[in-house]
């Protein structure tokens, strides 16, 4: 069985997005204008690089990574592993064929029988709206976070407010970088 991290950027109050996740306005850029850029608060997205058997995404991220991740050169490695995007509006013609393989997944169940299936470990990138969807299904195995000290108040959170029993997690590292910036991995108690 594979596991699934989802990583993330966030705010201290639980944002991601300060843009509520709106396409036309969303601001990646929202993390380097918070704090001066330290290298060694990025070295979990180096070691989550190596980690990866796979990239899990959802549509909107997707449409967003596609046409530039392929060429940056912060992101070599993902460019050569498989993608799967969960969606159900997007068809095979909004494939991009610059980014490698790619599958369309139609649903979680879709997802839970990628988790059954053999492989690394599969990484959720942005796709906040598919993370709160994967936790409140119980698919998710661990989180990298990278909480970044600001209140952004307003936009996408990064978990949902489901009515739904508590979910214990276990701190298996946990580091603060000069700029403020807190590096959390938790792995979800079963």
């Amino acid at each position: 069985m594979r596991n699934i991290v989802a990583t993330h950027f966030v705010s201290l109050d639980g944002k991601v997005d300060p843009t509520g996740g709106d396409p036309e306005l969303h601001d990646t850029a929202w993390t380097f204008k918070t704090v001066d850029v330290v290298p060694e608060a990025y070295e979990l997205k180096g070691r989550e690089q190596e980690e990866a058997g796979a990239l899990l995404l959802g549509r909107v991220s997707y449409e967003m990574f596609a046409p530039v991740w392929p060429d940056m050169d912060e992101f070599t490695r993902y460019n050569t592993l498989p993608k799967y995007v969960v969606s159900t509006t997007l068809t095979e013609d909004d494939l991009t064929d610059s980014w490698g393989e790619t599958t369309i997944l139609r649903s979680l169940d879709d997802v839970a029988r990628l988790k059954e299936s053999d492989g690394g470990e599969i990484q959720v990138h942005g796709s906040v709206s598919l993370t709160r969807a994967l936790a409140d299904a119980g698919l998710i195995d661990a989180y990298h976070l990278l909480v970044y000290p600001v209140l952004l108040g307003q936009g996408k959170p990064l978990f949902s407010d489901a009515d739904k029993p508590a979910q214990k997690l276990r701190l298996v590292e946990h580091e603060a970088y000069r700029n403020g910036v807190q590096k959390q991995v938790f792995e979800v108690v079963r």
